[in-house]
């Protein structure tokens, strides 16, 4: 089976699409500053070997500020799948923490471009995330892949990632570029900051709550990735969202009921207290934003979880 390597595979979607791909038989090759750190491994003899398997999984360096990505590993990889990116909801955005967080993605994909032109390899194809906040509010319809980018601080970040990696297509290299929603797992990510206020028996509806959210669980998410490894014919924007959008109401009372049944108070969260306590940020989460996903269905994807029900009965239940 190909190898596929992955940038931020230490992360929630990384963690996931790893354990995906191992179960089809792929190797995986983890991209890490510090490797022997990140695989638990440490000096043999005299000499750090920094492409040491664990399994199926091998890990190597890269350094973003040197540009430079372990020989070896490039020259094993048959694919790449590009997550790297300081995590949008970690912290508040003040203007150093937005600066990190262009910076890490663009960074990156500069490091890949270089690597992959200067160093001898036989990599078909880079698979790179960006994310639905491209698209502003919603403006009647949904968004698909053709509409331009939001001009506020998430639209101009994704913008500037997915051109910093468009350069990879002169390499002569396919490149599907995937605009994630608002991924729902147990193991991090929006699911898990939703759960906290249920185990107090509160569910947190945030502002009026009737904002459309665009969402996809992570197995999809991880099976959408595969999917345009495996087909050559995908090249472009895809959006990744399930089918069917929900409110946020309705997701923050699913988990509330799938977690507590009936044991548990409906509590809207004013909007005006989300902006102090979130400051810009806040305009992301009461931001409405539909997103069509027909395109990626017409590639021949099938979405195991197409409704919210169905995901927060596995996710939860």
């Amino acid at each position: 089976m190909p190898t596929v390597m992955i940038t931020g595979g230490t992360g929630m979607i990384g963690t996931a699409l790893s354990r995906h791909l191992l179960q089809q038989g792929y190797d995986v090759i983890i991209l890490s500053r510090n490797p022997l750190e990140t695989a638990s491994v440490y000096k043999s003899g005299e000499q750090e070997n920094s492409f040491r398997p664990s399994g199926k999984i091998f890990y190597a360096k890269w350094d973003t500020d040197k540009m430079t990505i372990d020989p070896q590993a490039m020259a094993q990889a048959d694919h790449i799948v590009h997550l790297a990116g300081e995590g949008v909801a970690k912290k508040r955005w003040t203007k150093k923490r937005k600066e990190e967080i262009r910076l890490s993605r663009t960074k990156s994909s500069e490091c890949l471009f270089k690597c992959l032109s200067e160093q001898p390899n036989k990599v078909r194809s880079v698979i790179s995330a960006s994310a639905i906040g491209w698209y502003g509010p919603d403006n009647g319809t949904p968004f698909t892949e053709d509409d331009p980018a939001a001009t506020d601080f998430l639209g101009s970040t994704c913008k500037a990632w997915e051109d910093s990696i468009e350069k990879i297509k002169v390499l002569n290299k396919r490149l599907v570029k995937f605009r994630l929603g608002i991924a729902l797992s147990n193991e991090g990510g929006a699911l898990v900051e939703f759960k906290k206020p249920v185990r107090a028996g509160v569910a947190a509806i945030l502002g009026s709550g009737e904002q459309i959210v665009s969402w996809i669980h992570i197995d999809d998410l991880c099976r959408a990735f595969i999917h345009a490894i495996e087909t050559p014919e995908m090249s472009g924007v895809y959006n990744l969202v399930a089918p069917h959008p929900t409110s946020n109401k309705n997701l923050t009372l699913g988990i509330a009921h799938s977690m507590n049944g009936n044991l548990f108070v409906p509590m809207h969260v004013p909007s005006f207290l989300l902006k102090l306590i979130m400051g810009e940020m806040s305009i992301e989460v009461l931001k409405s934003t539909t997103v069509d996903s027909s395109k990626l269905q017409q590639s021949g994807f099938n979405f195991i979880y197409t409704n919210i029900g169905a995901a927060l009965k596995q996710l939860v239940g």
